[in-house]
């Protein structure tokens, strides 16, 4: 019984199985859709293939893959189309074949869209604060694109190009043709210290000369909308505003100025206009005289609310982290002082002055030691500055350089271009001299310089003599008629007026000049500690040194009678090296 069940079961089986195989022969070969069209971007399409019988699929261009490629029976196919490359429209197909009969295909039409020229941005504008500090002041600006563009950025209200707008370095990279690609742009911006809002329109033009703006997409414009500055009004509430923004701008490192509590009275390193003071008047009661900042972390000019302080007469700014590494001006706001006397910028990375620096023209003192300038600004001289009196350009060396003539660095400060070595010449640059003209003229207002320090630079070569400038003098009777002034003697009259000259720790050599060691002041200025120590090798490989450095002042009160020698008589009978024999002040 169990037997008969068994072969009737398989009979069946096989009876089935034939009746299938019948059917799957009657199912007509085709698609369900003869053509497809597609965007530029590409995607997949569904593809429904019938059939009985094996089958296989052929496309007719790379960019259009199928999947599965065969098969038996009927079966979906994904159509996968890639993102076209041009900006022309293309044609392909796939043929679906059945293999049991090689006569017998079905054809898919395939077209896409090619792309258009576009340059897209997610956001037509963006809004941004007056103030950030610098590492923070940027933003950046994604664009969807398949061309080649440039920036060009204005004014909304002048149309000129604003100098508070800088767009970074960006590359569009165009290897896959005209598929649109993500493109990032840093765009960077400065403080706005006006109290007006301001606005910067940025357009995106493609760069290409095959391709018009009609071609393009239109939003292809960034506008820039920046806030206005906190109004500061002039007068003691608005110096104790501006002292605070000057602080946070410079990022000073101990200010507490803020969270002290302490009235402006009581604040460190600022001095107020108090009755009493030479120059005060009512106006100035209460108000900022002088103030220093010491100790920040700035890599940009002096901030603008400096502009604020309107009734100072002295500022100072000194001691910035890494200056060595920093290129910086001073900026065009502490221009904006003319009634300013003193002011000292010192530690700061200066490399050069503002071009409205001249505006200072009441400036009696200015100290730019200790920066990176290259060479005296050719500014600061007595047309400009007529009532300076006292200029400081000591340490400038951004690298320290015993021996010039082994070094391979560039661009190391210390005043080095006036003097450079030209070897092709073999000789060395021009000292700044016009310093050492700087004579007092009563006809043009002109002070005259009584204190002038330029130690611790890469100076080299030799000091003028002025033997052959037809333009200096020799000292004369008028000069001879006061007690302390040279008898009768044939030097230059170089500088009378100088009670402090500071040259050491260059890289000088040669012989010290006769107006240097006859000068009516040379005994004031500590010349065996600020001339005539010089440290080094100049660029020749010479050590530095003058060849005649006087042992001790002993020659130069034989001269000057009527002046007191320091020192003891066992000193001057034995002619010891006394540098400290600097005669009686």
């Amino acid at each position: 019984m169990k037997v008969r069940n068994h072969i009737f079961l398989a009979l069946l089986a096989v009876a089935f199985m034939a009746s299938c195989s019948e059917a799957d022969k009657t199912i007509e070969f085709g698609v369900d859709n003869n053509s497809i069209d597609i965007e530029a971007v590409g995607g997949t399409r569904k593809v429904n293939v019938s059939a009985g019988e094996n089958w296989v699929a052929t496309s007719s261009a790379p960019w259009i893959t199928v999947l599965p490629a065969n098969g038996r029976g009927s079966k979906e196919c994904s159509l996968i189309i890639d993102s076209a490359i041009t900006t022309s429209p293309r044609d392909g197909y796939v043929l679906f074949i059945n293999t049991d009969n090689n006569n017998e295909y079905k054809r898919v039409d395939v077209s896409q869209k090619g792309f258009d020229y576009a340059i897209t941005l997610d956001e037509p504008s963006v809004n941004i604060e007056n103030y950030a500090t610098l590492d923070k002041r940027y933003f950046d600006v994604k664009v969807k694109t398949n061309v080649a563009f440039n920036v060009k950025v204005v004014d909304e209200e002048t149309g000129a190009e604003p100098s508070w707008v800088d767009v970074g370095q960006f590359n569009v990279n165009l290897d896959h043709g005209r598929r649109p690609r993500e493109v990032s742009l840093r765009i960077s911006w400065g403080i706005n210290s006006t109290p007006m809002q301001r606005n910067a329109l940025l357009s995106f033009t493609p760069a290409e000369t095959d391709v018009t703006s009609e071609m393009l997409a239109r939003n292809d414009e960034l506008t820039i909308n920046q806030n206005a500055a906190e109004r500061i009004v002039t007068g003691r509430g608005g110096d104790s505003i501006a002292l605070l923004g000057i602080a946070r701008s410079l990022e000073v490192w101990d200010s507490n100025w803020e969270s002290s509590g302490e009235k402006m009275d009581n604040w460190d390193g600022v001095v107020l206009w108090e009755e009493g003071m030479s120059g005060y008047v009512d106006s100035l009661k209460g108000r900022v005289k002088s103030a220093e900042f010491n100790s920040f972390s700035t890599k940009e000019g002096i901030p603008y609310e400096v502009q604020y302080l309107t009734a100072a007469e002295e500022l100072k700014f000194y001691s910035n982290v890494n200056t060595f590494q920093l290129n910086l001006s001073t900026g065009p706001y502490i221009c904006e002082l003319t009634q300013l006397k003193r002011l000292t910028i010192g530690a700061y990375g200066l490399t050069e002055l503002d071009e409205n620096f001249t505006k200072l023209k009441n400036l009696e003192y200015l100290d730019l030691s200790s920066n990176n300038f290259e060479q005296v600004p050719a500014v600061i001289n007595p047309e400009n500055f007529p009532k300076l009196h006292a200029l400081q350009m000591v340490n400038n060396q951004r690298l320290l350089i015993y021996d010039l003539s082994n070094s391979i660095s560039t661009n190391f400060g210390g005043l080095y271009l006036h003097t450079k070595y030209d070897s092709a010449q073999d000789t060395f640059g021009e000292f700044p001299t016009w310093l050492l003209k700087w004579e007092p003229d009563a006809a043009k207002g002109i002070a005259g310089l009584d204190t002038l320090k330029l130690s611790v630079n890469y100076l080299q070569g030799s000091i003028p003599d002025f033997k052959d400038d037809a333009t200096i003098g020799y000292y004369d009777d008028e000069d001879f008629i006061r007690p302390d002034t040279i008898p009768a003697i044939h030097v230059k009259r170089v500088m009378p007026q100088l009670k402090m000259f500071a040259l050491n720790l260059n890289r000088l050599t040669g012989e010290l000049p006769e107006w240097i060691l006859y000068h009516p002041a040379l005994d004031w200025w500590d010349p065996y500690t600020l001339l005539f120590t010089q440290e080094g090798k100049d660029e020749k490989g010479n050590l530095a040194g003058f060849s005649n450095t006087p042992v001790n002042l002993n020659y130069y009160y034989e001269k000057y009678t009527k002046k007191e020698m320091a020192g003891s008589s066992s000193d001057q009978e034995t002619g010891t090296d006394s540098g400290s024999q600097t005669g009686s002040r």
